[in-house]
């Protein structure tokens, strides 16, 4: 598992823009910048629909103020759906970028690879929150399985 102080991996994640989907390189987006990565198990998913993600609505004018130029959710879904819960969620109309990890690379990179399968979830992502300055994790918040108290938005204001 990743640590503060690593790198952030050279991964593409896929979104649907306007034109269909397009790739979208992590390390571009994180070069130079000061972002926040936002870490889900699933897209609708009770938790991450009703508390993880709407924490960082929430608090995104905050993380402006604080100087975050981007945030960031990552989600083992494919881009159609993420799409979909941006805009559901109020979450794209608030700034914040939904990317998918379809194949799960992203997520083995960083080793937060979570499986559940009596819900049906194999090689998902385990639910945590972090900030990379310049691709380099400064701060990491990686949730025990079935929580979601320490990477909500609130919580990572705290502590940045």
């Amino acid at each position: 598992m990743v640590a503060i102080g690593d790198s952030l991996p050279d991964v593409r994640f896929v979104r649907m823009s306007q034109n269909g989907p397009e790739e979208v390189s992590l390390t571009e987006k994180a070069k130079g910048r000061r972002i926040i990565i936002v870490a889900v198990p699933g897209a609708f998913t009770p938790t991450c629909d009703s508390k993880h993600l709407p924490s960082f609505v929430r608090t995104k004018p905050e993380f402006d103020a604080k100087g975050i130029d981007e945030i960031i959710c990552v989600s083992v879904n494919d881009a159609h759906v993420m799409r979909l819960w941006g805009e559901t969620t109020g979450a794209t109309a608030a700034g914040i970028t939904l990317l998918a990890d379809g194949d799960s690379s992203f997520t083995r990179a960083m080793g937060m690879t979570y499986t559940k399968p009596e819900v049906g979830f194999y090689d998902r992502s385990k639910r945590y929150a972090l900030v990379a300055e310049d691709g380099v994790i400064t701060h990491l918040q990686v949730e025990k399985p079935g929580e979601c108290a320490i990477s909500t938005g609130e919580a990572l204001l705290a502590v940045i």
